[in-house]
């Protein structure tokens, strides 16, 4: 790690935020104050002795931040003021928070409005309504959490997924007439106007699966009226994956809005060894100026549902059952992390479900998923089908940030330890990232991914959410086995500078806020 270094004798520069009374137009994203649960003083943090990483790439350097209320104001060489609470952060670095730019832990978070398993990896904003789901309206989720305030700050996109159940009904399996695609793009308009990040699509799950790519280009073109931006879980990202990637393109080529490939990856034996091929794909898309990035988590491993290896849904085919199993997941690499008709199922294998019934694995695979069909059932799995050179070199991509696309209480490790893994296993040990290139990933480049003006980065002005952290222990301890293992390494979490974590454990302290769009003042 490069370290830079203030000067024998250079004169102290105290960076003061003031503000100048003008109004910013910008497409940034604003966010209102939320409730909070615990004490927030109005005094005065000084973080002192910290090797400060800032979010932008830059390399570290030994400063002192000061926070006041929800802002950093200072930076540099400080001396304490009259009453101000000093945190000496010697030997550790001090970081913007993370920014999880595809989450789900929003599931579950207002029953456990802490959010240990975010906060204790660094988290300090999520960004959810991925997938194509999403609250509706979208109101309803901020006034959640200004009723029961949370640990985590929280912006959302607005989902087509959502948005086509609410329009088509049960009656999905088709393609939208023009008066429902009108009554769907006043959905888009009506999120946007909540402060929508912009619209997000899932388009390997029902309903969307059935949308054409008129109808999704047609609501991408709603969102981008408003300055949105555009988030997909692509079409298809095994069998179909290359024409998957050039309608993501095409969306953010017709519609000149920021588009963002969620969970990168190369989920078919037939494609592995090939990440630069689809690199190649994407830097040719920015050349061309078309403004896209991607997300990854750091895991060879998915979890989703059994349907998602069907895009025909022919999931009485044994045909389509074996290809899955030959060319996308292995049935002893297919875990069952949720499956209601049989609890029992969870933590087995398809192919262990397969020697316990007699029968050979693609029959196991489609008797699965038919007793999943029933109003009500649930069923998850985790697949591994990910080739770990390809995922190192997606998240090394210049373009690319980090991700968890995970939950609270989850079989899948990702939701408690994806953040902290980058740091111990990309950083620490296979040095494929700097320090400064990992945390800009997942702080500075991440809010530039998501249009976040003031998140991301150390400076005057800036949102206070900050973490300290030991580079030399922080690591993840999830496991397949163990998922809700909590992180290490990380010491304090700042949120809107209200302090949330502290030693690992949580403060009490709730200052999250709901972020939203800026709406552009005419």
């Amino acid at each position: 790690m490069k370290t830079g270094r203030i000067g024998a004798g250079r004169r102290c520069v105290e960076i003061l935020y003031r503000s100048c009374g003008r109004v910013l137009v910008m497409a940034a994203i604003l966010a209102a104050p939320a409730g909070t649960a615990g004490a927030q003083t109005s005094k005065s943090t000084l973080i002192t002795g910290a090797s400060v990483v800032d979010g932008t790439g830059a390399p570290a350097r030994p400063a002192s931040v000061r926070i006041q209320g929800d802002r950093i104001v200072a930076i540099g060489e400080l001396k304490p003021l009259a009453g101000e609470q000093v945190v000496d952060a010697s030997g550790q670095v001090l970081s913007p928070g993370f920014i999880d730019t595809h989450s789900h832990h929003d599931h579950g978070l207002f029953k456990q409005p802490d959010a240990l398993p975010v906060t204790s990896q660094g988290i300090t904003t999520i960004i959810v309504g991925q997938d194509g789901g999403s609250e509706l309206p979208l109101p309803r989720l901020f006034a959640r959490m200004a009723k029961t305030p949370v640990a985590v700050n929280i912006a959302s996109y607005v989902g087509h997924n959502s948005i086509r159940a609410q329009v088509l009904g049960k009656n999905y399996k088709r393609v939208a007439t023009a008066a429902e695609i009108d009554r769907m793009r006043a959905i888009v308009r009506a999120g946007m106007q909540a402060g929508a990040l912009g619209l997000s699509t899932g388009l390997e799950y029902d309903p969307g699966i059935y949308a054409t790519k008129d109808e999704v280009l047609t609501l991408a073109k709603e969102a981008a009226r408003s300055g949105g931006r555009y988030i997909s879980h692509i079409r298809s990202e095994d069998q179909y994956i290359w024409a998957a990637l050039d309608e993501i393109v095409e969306i953010g080529r017709a519609t000149g809005m920021p588009v963002q490939v969620s969970h990168m990856k190369l989920a078919m034996t037939d494609w592995w060894g090939q990440a630069d091929r689809y690199l190649g794909v994407m830097d040719r898309a920015r050349a061309a100026g078309v403004n896209i990035t991607g997300d990854v988590y750091p895991y060879e491993y998915w979890q989703s549902t059994l349907t998602v290896m069907f895009p025909k849904r022919d999931f009485a085919n044994r045909e389509s059952a074996q290809f899955a199993l030959d060319h996308l997941a292995p049935a002893d690499g297919l875990l069952l992390s949720e499956f209601s008709p049989d609890r029992k199922l969870v933590g087995k294998t398809v192919a262990q479900v397969a020697v316990q019934r007699g029968i050979d694995p693609a029959v196991a695979l489609m008797q699965l998923i038919a007793e999943s069909q029933v109003p009500g059932a649930e069923e998850m799995v985790i697949g591994t089908s990910m080739r770990a050179d390809d995922v190192g070199k997606l998240i090394a991509w210049p373009s690319s940030n980090i991700s968890s696309d995970g939950q609270l209480n989850d079989r899948h490790p990702r939701g408690t330890g994806s953040f902290t893994r980058v740091l111990r296993q990309y950083v620490r040990e296979q040095h494929l990232l700097t320090l400064e290139q990992a945390i800009n990933k997942m702080t500075g480049a991440a809010a530039a991914h998501m249009g976040l003006a003031d998140r991301g980065v150390i400076r005057p002005g800036a949102r206070a959410d900050l973490i300290l952290f030991d580079p030399a222990t922080v690591a993840d301890r999830a496991t397949s086995e163990n998922p809700s293992a909590q992180s290490v390494g990380i010491s304090r979490v700042w949120v809107n500078g209200g302090l949330v974590l502290k030693d690992g454990k949580p403060t009490g302290t709730r200052t999250g806020q709901p972020v939203r769009r800026a709406v552009a003042e005419k």
